[in-house]
């Protein structure tokens, strides 16, 4: 196909229309956006509820397609409207303009994470529409807030409210990423995010003197032990042909204090970003890092900047209804899929609280370049039109059994 083609596309444009909302952190608006999602819920003839949990400033926006036996436990398409910053220098193309290439590429912020499967959802109830499908269970369409920073005033509020309650969720479709090779993702599971930090005080005075007991003595004890860690963790990546969110990662991200650079400093503190992979003991993992802070010579505190709680992995298997179904929608169209552990955090881990069935899942193979929350964003038009395609054959598959 050209360029010409693509851009006359009635799916492309409204891809790019979202795409050109400017909804990255900090401090969104997300009226228009939340406009034109309206706009679009009208075009489909689906009824849509906006809804606060939060605050006034992070809208949940609620799309309903009925079912023909609305009792049964429905479904869940999500995605999230809000993306992460950009550097506007780094990028050839505006990264709010949804600009395309000669070889159809669009260019913008989202369209790999995660506004392109918000209108796939969208562009596929349109055609199963057209061709007079009616599901069996009834579909909700969310387009959430703030899931780039932890989804606190998304989905997290937004399932401990009496609307969805009354929905009552079966299973759900979320974000996935694209992949390595021709076989695409199913995030199952997601590992426990901890960003530590551990401030480590000591002796201070004049740079000159070789002070005992100082902070950096410390810090350098931890993050020798961290960084050790990490190894482990590299090491069993590379010879037990792990994926990565099957290992636990673990990256010094911040370092601060000292006042100046002959004085030595009554503390410096050390963060560190830490994926923890599902099977691994929580417990006994803070036990053995407080431990690491006596063994540093005292002084050292461990604080918690988040401390999320483990989420049992959702069953998958040819003997659970919604996975074999979703499985066989993608055989039909000679698609594979491999089940994985996720390797960051999606809105998923709130569902899966709620007891919901829920996958990750984008579909997005090799043919795409790893670029969520990089420089140039961008998917190809080709690639977006697929993903509606498959969602054709998933969303069937799921809604009747």
């Amino acid at each position: 196909m050209s360029k010409g083609w693509w851009e006359n596309n009635a799916e492309i444009k409204i891809f790019r229309e979202y795409l050109r909302f400017n909804t990255a952190h900090p401090n969104i608006d997300y009226t228009a956006c939340v406009e034109y999602l309206k706009q679009q819920a009208a075009s489909l003839d689906l009824p849509v509820d906006v809804l606060y949990p939060a605050n006034e400033d992070n809208p949940v926006v609620v799309m309903k397609w009925e079912g023909k036996e609305p009792d049964l436990p429905s479904i869940i398409l999500n995605s999230h409207t809000d993306v992460v910053p950009v550097v506007r220098e780094k990028w050839t193309h505006d990264p709010f303009a949804a600009e395309m290439d000669d070889e159809g590429r669009i260019f913008a912020r989202g369209t790999q994470d995660t506004k392109q499967v918000g209108t796939q959802y969208l562009g596929a109830i349109r055609a199963l529409k057209a061709k007079g499908f009616q599901p069996k269970r009834t579909v909700y369409v969310t387009f959430v807030p703030d899931e780039e920073v932890g989804g606190h005033l998304g989905m997290r509020e937004f399932v401990k409210t009496d609307y969805f309650k009354k929905m009552n969720v079966g299973f759900s479709l979320d974000e996935g990423s694209p992949s390595l090779d021709e076989v695409y993702y199913a995030y199952y599971a997601e590992r426990t995010a901890w960003p530590l930090r551990f401030k480590c005080s000591g002796t201070a005075g004049h740079g000159s003197i070789l002070l005992p007991n100082t902070a950096g003595e410390k810090l350098n004890y931890i993050v020798n032990k961290m960084m050790e860690y990490r190894a482990s963790q590299v090491k069993r990546l590379k010879e037990e042909g792990l994926f990565f969110g099957d290992v636990t990662t673990i990256n010094l991200t911040q370092l601060e204090g000292g006042v100046q650079n002959n004085v030595v400093p009554a503390q410096l503190d050390v963060v560190f970003d830490l994926r923890i992979a599902i099977d691994v003991d929580l417990e006994a993992l803070e036990k053995q890092f407080r431990d690491w802070c006596v063994e540093a010579g005292g002084g050292v505190e461990l604080v918690f900047e988040r401390k999320d709680e483990f989420v049992p992995a959702s069953k998958i298997g040819a003997d659970v209804p919604f996975w074999a179904a979703f499985e066989k929608a993608l055989d039909d169209l000679n698609l594979k899929v491999r089940a994985q552990v996720c390797p960051g955090g999606t809105d998923s881990r709130y569902l899966r609280q709620q007891g919901v069935t829920s996958l990750g899942f984008s579909p997005l193979n090799n043919n795409t370049p790893i670029l969520l929350h990089d420089h140039d964003e961008h998917i190809k038009a080709d690639v977006y039109l697929h993903g509606i395609e498959v969602y054709k054959s998933i969303i069937p598959a799921i809604t009747d059994i």
